[in-house]
């Protein structure tokens, strides 16, 4: 019973203290704090491997998480959302970057068999240069070069960033919000 209690107690630490990896930005925690060597600390080990199995150095990669939108609401596919990056304003990284969807920790069965999108793929910017990413469970008329297939429940986002550049890695590069925009 005791032990029972206390495994209880250690993973709600855990999960209460998902802030030992990162900072809150926009909806985002995005780490900040150096990751893929951990010496002595295991309860940042621990938060790592329950969230992620493992990590990267900063260096080589970071991973920004969301559940919500910019107004904190859980991101579901009851919603239409965007991510809209300004012109010139897209992930700051030396290899790639990509947003994968999560149903928890699983992809979800989508009608593009899409399960992240990314600087990878054709991508349609916008006439000023900028870039709308759709996350939604239907099809964006005209838009389906920017759609990442949302199932109809709640989903996660991970943005994989890899070869960051000092800017992210310095975080004076801001990911923008999801946006809601079926209010």
């Amino acid at each position: 019973m005791a032990l029972e209690a206390g495994a209880k107690r250690g993973l709600k630490r855990l999960e209460d203290n998902m802030m030992a990896v990162g900072v809150r930005e926009d909806g985002w925690l995005v780490p900040r704090k150096p990751m893929g060597a951990y010496g002595t600390d295991y309860f940042k080990r621990a938060a790592i491997a329950m969230f992620g199995l493992g990590a990267n150095l900063l260096e080589d990669a970071i991973y920004p998480y969301t559940l919500v939108d910019r107004d904190g609401q859980p991101l579901t596919g009851a919603h239409r959302y965007v991510i809209h990056f300004g012109k010139d304003k897209t992930p700051p990284v030396k290899a790639f970057w990509s947003l994968t969807m999560y149903e928890g920790n699983y992809f979800t069965p989508d009608p593009l068999n899409r399960y992240a999108i990314g600087d990878r793929d054709k991508l349609k910017f916008n006439k000023d240069g900028s870039l709308d990413l759709y996350l939604q469970h239907q099809a964006p008329k005209g838009k389906e070069s920017n759609w990442l297939p949302a199932p109809k429940g709640a989903f996660n986002l991970l943005l994989r960033c890899y070869w960051p550049k000092e800017e992210l890695l310095q975080g004076t590069w801001k990911l923008p919000a999801v946006q809601r925009v079926d209010k």
